[in-house]
């Protein structure tokens, strides 16, 4: 197969990625599973926004202390300056945000932040930016996408890439070439036992990456969420309980129906005193109550929530739900610039499979959506002014295909290597 430009996943970042590309370039974007199975669905608390010029170094000062001042200060800059533009787009597209009675866009706060910047739809933000984005990904003609396509190599030669190697939904392996390849792939999560992510996300980005030696960074900054629904099942996907669930008054307890902590810090922190607190009680969750938030509130902000703990015999307006923390975001990933380029020319990476810097070692909450966004944008635009003609070097094609015949093989020895750069880094960190 031959295209102008291939993105390599369908979440909000690669859908937004291929709207703002060139119309006369040919897009394919390949997905792993459906569009609707990217972990962008299921963003559930809202995105930021920079409300007016007095938010500002609020918002940054809450970026950077909730990253420990790990954060790359120019992106994070640049992912605030943008939140307006990337609003308006979202806004041409139909996405309903909640509004005020005024008709003014409605906010809310999460943990870590000092002011309420957060738009959202419901408990269903990601959902419906996602799907209003597809929406549009639908209507361009100059836009293909085939679903249950699995990215299992890079074509690249020299430090250039030019496509992937993939394997389709009958099972046939084939090559897909393309003058620029970006890669919005997802997280890891699929390679922790308890995590709020799809389990196809395997780091499969990170996992090429770390075959083709191009740059990584903080690789071993995982975000752990404190509250996710409490379940035996081990398999199974943890249910989120959205940040806008706490800051919006809901408060934790411990076995004894005692708050034990400020429900309002940011997520590492909350993490480990939810830890602690499961120790002392030696229970393997805490309790989560909404009692002090009005019931039509929660009917209206968190009806999704509502339903599925209904679903699971719990009764949020009557009484407490058993919570856990549970890995949920991935701050690392391949190393990009602030357009969105990787080490290896006419790659580009974004979304949770890049790592810009805006996170640091931990994200504030509800910035993943926009900072995908952003920096999708930016990626498209950078790619838009580039003109690249990739002459396909000898030796490359035709590819061997028989070193990916074995998949399942293939895919254990690049789980055992994110894993174990992972386990390195972690190391060398301590």
């Amino acid at each position: 197969m031959k295209t102008d430009i291939l993105i390599v996943g369908s979440g909000c970042a690669g859908l937004y990625c291929a709207l703002n590309l060139p119309r006369e370039k040919q897009v394919l974007i390949i997905t792993k599973d459906i569009v609707e199975h990217s972990d962008s669905f299921l963003a559930q608390g809202g995105m930021c926004m920079l409300k007016d010029e007095s938010d500002y170094d609020s918002y940054f000062e809450d970026t950077m202390h909730a990253g420990h001042y790990e954060n790359n200060p120019e992106t994070v800059e640049i992912m605030i300056r943008s939140s307006q533009d990337t609003v308006k787009d979202l806004l041409s597209y139909g996405v309903d945000f909640k509004r005020e009675e005024d008709g003014s866009l409605c906010f809310t706060r999460e943990g870590g932040h000092s002011h309420k910047r957060i738009l959202f739809h419901e408990d269903i933000t990601g959902k419906e930016i996602t799907g209003k984005l597809w929406d549009e990904v639908k209507k361009r003609d100059n836009i293909r996408i085939i679903e249950h396509c699995t990215m299992l190599d890079l074509l690249c030669m020299d430090n250039v890439c030019y496509g992937a190697v993939v394997k389709n939904q009958e099972g046939t392996l084939d090559t897909i070439t393309a003058e620029q390849t970006v890669l919005a792939c997802g997280g890891i999560g699929g390679l922790y036992r308890h995590s709020t992510n799809f389990r196809q996300l395997t780091g499969d980005g990170i996992a090429v990456a770390l075959a083709h030696n191009i740059e990584l960074e903080h690789v071993n900054y995982v975000q752990i969420h404190p509250t996710t629904l409490y379940s035996n099942e081990a398999e199974e996907r943890r249910f989120l309980i959205s940040e806008s669930v706490r800051g919006e008054g809901a408060v934790l307890y411990n076995a004894k129906k005692e708050r034990f902590v400020n429900e309002l810090l940011p997520r590492d922190v909350l993490t480990e005193k939810i830890r602690e607190q499961m120790e002392k009680d030696n229970m393997p969750y805490v309790w989560l109550s909404m009692e002090h938030i009005p019931k039509e509130e929660i009917a209206s902000h968190f009806p999704n929530i509502v339903e599925h703990c209904k679903k699971m015999g719990y009764d949020v307006f009557k009484e407490c739900i058993p919570v856990v923390p549970a890995q949920h975001y991935f701050m690392g990933g391949i190393k990009v610039d602030t357009d969105s380029h990787t080490s290896m020319h006419h790659l580009y990476a974004i979304g949770e499979t890049a790592c810009n810097g805006v996170h640091g070692r931990n994200r504030l909450a509800s910035n993943s959506l926009l900072e995908s966004m952003v920096f999708a944008k930016r990626a498209a635009l950078r790619i838009g002014s580039t003109h690249v003609k990739s002459q396909i070097p000898p030796g490359l094609l035709p590819v061997d295909f028989d070193k990916y015949k074995d998949e399942a093989a293939l895919k254990e020895r690049y789980k055992e290597n994110v894993l174990n750069e992972i386990e390195r880094l972690n190391k060398a960190y301590v």
